[in-house]
């Protein structure tokens, strides 16, 4: 195999494939922060004992983790500007990762909040401390603090959901693989390179969540 290999060739698409990295952790990270921020309002809404407020967040996890990924992107894609909403392609990409991301995420997090002693939440009422208070002091720090492990899985699962928006024309990693198979028609060499680079994104994901935790620890003690 590695007699056929061509690895000039993928030293000549070396930098588009480095943009395409770039644009890669760009999206993801953009889409990560979207699917934190959806994720923690799902989480406090499904949890807040509201009906009204916590039927539609149940609603739209439900509906997110029963359909695929792919389905969602190309009804943002195709169904939104039938709608009158229209969006560049790089903007419904993140929109559909954020949104996919934030309903397993908020179950994430809701496990987190559960696991959480409630003699906790009853001190932090009678110090006085409002109910958001208490998410920002002394819920929301220990839920995310105890669930890294898992949201480090959702954020690779999310980084490399980010390939599929090359289906929609977004330019990443997969897709600077794709220019360079319609190029050279190469694809053992195009994909392979881009496997390599997900495989470093994620040990670099991995190292952060072990810094995160020892730091944690650090801070407990």
């Amino acid at each position: 195999m590695l007699e056929t290999f061509n690895f000039r060739v993928i030293v000549e698409y070396l930098p588009l494939f480095l943009k395409g990295l770039g644009a890669t952790a760009w999206i993801s990270l953009v889409g990560l922060i979207g699917a934190l921020l959806v994720g923690i309002a799902a989480c406090m809404g499904r949890i807040s004992g509201w009906r009204a407020l916590a039927a539609p967040v149940v609603a739209y996890i439900e509906l997110i983790r029963s359909t695929p990924l792919l389905v969602q992107i190309y009804f943002f894609y195709f169904g939104l500007p039938s709608l009158g909403l229209r969006m560049s392609e790089y903007q419904t990409g993140i929109l559909a990762l954020s949104l996919n991301s934030g309903a397993y995420m908020a179950e994430i997090l809701r496990a987190g909040v559960q696991s959480i002693p409630q003699g906790q939440t009853e001190a932090g009422v009678a110090f006085g401390l409002s109910y958001l208070q208490r998410l920002r002091h002394i819920i929301l720090p220990q839920a995310i603090g105890a669930t890294i492990p898992p949201l480090l899985g959702q954020t690779i699962v999310l980084v490399k959901d980010s390939a599929l928006l090359s289906l929609i024309s977004v330019f990443e990693l997969t897709r600077a693989s794709q220019l360079m198979t319609s190029e050279r028609f190469m694809p053992a060499e195009g994909f392979l390179t881009v496997a390599v680079f997900y495989l470093l994104i994620y040990y670099v994901l991995k190292s952060l969540s072990a810094w995160w935790r020892r730091r944690l620890v650090h801070r407990r003690a």
